[in-house]
């Protein structure tokens, strides 16, 4: 594990990236292992965030959103208390067990998901994972298990949330 102190920087007049941690180069390299920059970021001993590693002009910074910076309470140009470990886990963030699930009970679901690249993996991940009601996390892991069957593998951002929505309000548990 590496620890370290950074402030919350953001990157000006960027339209794609924002609010963001950079982490020091010797560090960022000990934590990269061939395409893998996955890490589990620990900010002030409380909070912590499955993200990657992501360099720009020679340095390595972690991108945090703004909806976690206000949870957490931070602002801009605060002093950070970081500490990073390499993430382990399959998918670079954990699984949800409601998605696990109904992954399991849809072979052909959990085959087309492992098929998928891990960026798209931890997007529909990310889609369970971000519900804190466990009702909704199972109708959002069920809706995605019959995309990925129906859909063979071809991801439709916009079929999917209409699956979610029709599963959100025809099922019940």
């Amino acid at each position: 594990m590496f620890e370290f102190k950074t402030l919350l920087q953001d990157f000006h007049n960027s339209p794609l990236w924002g609010l963001h941690l950079n982490v020091p180069e010797e560090i960022a390299l000990q934590l990269i292992e061939g395409d893998s920059r996955r890490v589990v970021c620990t900010i002030n001993g409380l909070f912590e965030l499955h993200a990657a590693l992501m360099p720009n002009k020679g340095n390595w910074f972690i991108l945090l959103n703004q909806q976690n910076v206000k949870k957490w309470r931070l602002q801009l140009g605060n002093t950070v208390h970081v500490k990073l470990q390499k993430d382990t886990s399959e998918y670079g963030m954990p699984m949800p067990e409601e998605l696990q699930i109904a992954l399991d009970q849809e072979q052909e679901a959990l085959t087309v998901f492992e098929a998928l690249s891990p960026g798209k993996q931890r997007s529909l991940i990310y889609i369970v994972s971000k519900v804190k009601n466990s009702d909704s996390r199972i109708k959002k892991g069920l809706a995605i298990a019959f995309h990925l069957a129906e859909s063979k593998g071809n991801l439709d951002f916009k079929r999917l949330n209409e699956l979610i929505k029709h599963y959100n309000n025809n099922t019940s548990f």
